[in-house]
């Protein structure tokens, strides 16, 4: 507890699931915490509910100005920013047959366009501090190798390991050090999205390949949120001071390397 003491964290895509349960954690360590959403009556009522510490903001990462309202914000408001977390995120699914690129647009503007301008505008706010900080890309195990239909989130987030190696060489100069943590399948809202696709192309039952991907994690079940606070609390701690460009993974055994 308090390993995080004194620090302001922003995190983005945290009106729910994931991000939300990033925010919690760090709160209970001693942060202080912008939750950003392009869902901002649901972010606000999070923040609400976490209480002292908790500071919504407004953000829509596909928009220049809205990450630069942001940022004001933040800093005005919480008077700096030494953590990020870069979770927003979106998904799809579709064959290379199928691929739209309105959906391929969409999900990079998003999950790739949205985490580099995003680091961007953070790591020159850490800079002008002077006195470095952490970044955290939200990854996935999709990002380590294709999936049949999965075609362009996976390159997304095969994007973002690829970002964040580049960006960690180029900020630690500066005392700031980036990484990512590539969860594995983790339950809630998102892979009900996500099981409801693969029953659409694969033409199964709503829940079976839930219970298909759930049996062959090798630890046993499903991940959850709370499953990748540990990770999220160390890469943001000073216990992390000399990790530097590297992507984590936090998925149960899926993927080695």
């Amino acid at each position: 507890m308090n390993r995080l003491s004194g620090k302001t964290a922003l995190i983005t895509g945290a009106a729910r699931g994931i991000g939300l349960a990033f925010a919690k954690a760090y709160l209970h360590e001693g942060a202080q915490v912008a939750l950003a959403d392009i869902d901002f009556a649901a972010v606000r009522r999070a923040a609400e509910e976490l209480g002292e510490g908790a500071t919504a903001v407004a953000l829509d990462v596909t928009r220049q100005s809205s990450i630069d309202d942001c940022m004001a914000q933040v800093v005005v408001e919480l008077g700096r920013v030494d953590i990020l977390i870069n979770n927003a995120a979106v998904f799809d699914l579709a064959p290379i047959t199928d691929v739209t690129r309105e959906s391929y647009d969409r999900l990079f503007s998003i999950n790739v366009s949205g985490c580099l301008f995003m680091m961007q505008a953070v790591a020159n706010q850490m800079i002008a501090q002077g006195h470095g900080g952490k970044i955290i890309n939200m990854a996935s195990q999709a990002g380590r190798r294709g999936e049949a239909v999965v075609t362009v989130y996976c390159a997304t987030k095969a994007a973002v390991i690829s970002l964040t190696q580049s960006a960690g060489l180029s900020l630690i100069q500066h005392g700031i050090n980036v990484n990512a943590i590539a969860p594995g399948v983790v339950d809630g809202a998102h892979w009900d999205e996500v099981d409801a696709h693969f029953a659409k192309y694969e033409k199964i039952p709503k829940g079976e390949k839930k219970r298909q991907v759930a049996a062959a994690v090798p630890y046993g079940r499903l991940g959850t949120a709370e499953d990748l606070t540990g990770m999220a609390v160390f890469l943001a701690s000073e216990e992390a001071d000399y990790v530097v460009a590297q992507t984590y993974n936090v998925d149960g055994g899926n993927w080695m390397s």
